[in-house]
């Protein structure tokens, strides 16, 4: 992530880092095997330079993904106004990299408001448990929602909801175990 991050900065891409390490980079540890990058649709040239220049290997029938042989890691890009979940046009489109990243340990990361509504709009069981788990860590409330766009709002506060009733499973089992 470090490696293709460093070459987004030196070639001057504007780059956030989204999906599953973003959610680790808002507090809530998880594991996955790729990392996706949202670019602006002209930031694709640069990957396809550095796999010109033998940086980064482009994945066979994939392309837009790309693996970074220093590390065998493979990363995704996104495109900023291309929509997420099916594809097809609605309304939350991925933001311009530039306007939604936020420095989190040295990496353009997207924006934690940004990042629940792309997760609730992608509408996966995963991505419903990853808002989950960073409604938890982040400790949001309500309140929130009103940075979401109107269309997820409803989502977030199940979301938020499903949050509550873990917590109220997890504190009926530890008062068990006490007994």
């Amino acid at each position: 992530m470090k490696n293709v991050a460093a070459v987004f900065n030196s070639a001057g891409v504007p780059y956030a880092v989204v999906g599953g390490m973003a959610v680790d980079a808002h507090r809530h540890r998880r594991t996955t095997k790729d990392v996706d990058f949202l670019v602006s649709v002209a930031g694709l040239a640069h990957p396809r330079d550095a796999v010109a220049r033998g940086h980064f290997h482009q994945s066979p029938g994939r392309r837009r993904r790309f693996i970074d042989p220093a590390t065998n890691v493979s990363f995704d890009i996104l495109f900023s106004g291309n929509f997420r979940g099916n594809g097809k046009p609605g309304p939350i489109a991925y933001p311009d990299p530039s306007t939604v990243g936020l420095l989190i340990e040295d990496l353009l990361v997207v924006d934690l408001p940004n990042l629940v509504q792309l997760n609730l709009a992608a509408g996966r069981y995963q991505d419903f448990a990853d808002v989950v788990n960073l409604i938890r860590e982040n400790q949001l409330a309500e309140d929130f929602s009103i940075k979401l766009h109107e269309s997820i709002r409803a989502d977030y506060l199940e979301c938020l909801e499903e949050m509550r009733r873990n917590e109220e499973y997890e504190r009926r089992q530890d008062e068990n175990a006490r007994d």
